[in-house]
């Protein structure tokens, strides 16, 4: 078969051609490409914009709340322990006072108005005062010179003959009540508890107790 050979020219024009349609296809191909990444978002970029938004606190007032809002909380928890323990000792404080009313009402002691209480009350007495006597001592001497009437006056032994008679239920004069009156009670010779209580300490001066008495002393 003979050989067949394209002029020169030819040749050249049927290069050119192809050449121009492979740069035209490469062409598109770029632009191509340029265009899917010009349009296609960064993953970076799409991660962040779908992203949940983050929450932020607000308060009360709708208003977003501050970096410091934990502190307030702190302040108000310390206060209500605050007012917790003030309350404890406001009650532990009224506990006590009544604790002292009660000692106090329970210290004061209360004695009839008659011969068993006025012995009784000068029985308390003489014991802080440490002047002996029982109330056997006592009640035994005093129906002997009274019969137990605190207004009794002797009128007719020498005491009254010297203008200086025994009065009360221990027959006591006023020159004894006077040097053996016991400090706490009333300063009247005639006043029952005073009376019992100074012819004890007289008695115990001079004879070591009221119950060592058996007669006129």
């Amino acid at each position: 078969m003979p050989s067949f050979t394209l002029p020169r020219a030819a040749r050249i024009s049927r290069i050119t051609r192809t050449h121009k349609i492979a740069v035209a296809v490469l062409a598109a191909a770029g632009a191509t490409s340029g265009l899917a990444l010009t349009s296609a978002p960064d993953a970076a970029q799409a991660a962040s914009e779908h992203a949940p938004a983050a929450v932020q606190p607000v308060d009360a007032k709708g208003q977003p709340a501050k970096a410091d809002n934990a502190k307030p909380s702190r302040a108000v928890t310390a206060s209500v322990a605050d007012r917790v323990k003030v309350s404890g000792v406001a009650k532990q404080h009224s506990a006590l006072q009544a604790a002292n009313r009660s000692t106090e009402r329970k210290a004061v002691k209360h004695y009839p108005n008659n011969l068993d209480g006025w012995i009784r009350q000068s029985l308390d007495i003489m014991k802080a005062k440490g002047i002996p006597g029982s109330y056997e001592g006592l009640h035994r001497n005093i129906m002997r010179e009274s019969s137990g009437d605190p207004n009794a006056v002797n009128g007719w032994d020498v005491n009254a003959v010297n203008g200086i008679p025994s009065k009360g239920l221990l027959q006591v004069i006023q020159p004894t009540f006077d040097q053996y009156h016991v400090a706490g009670t009333a300063n009247k010779l005639t006043d029952p508890v005073a009376n019992i209580t100074a012819a004890a300490n007289y008695a115990a001066d001079r004879y070591g107790s009221i119950d060592n008495v058996n007669s006129a002393y």
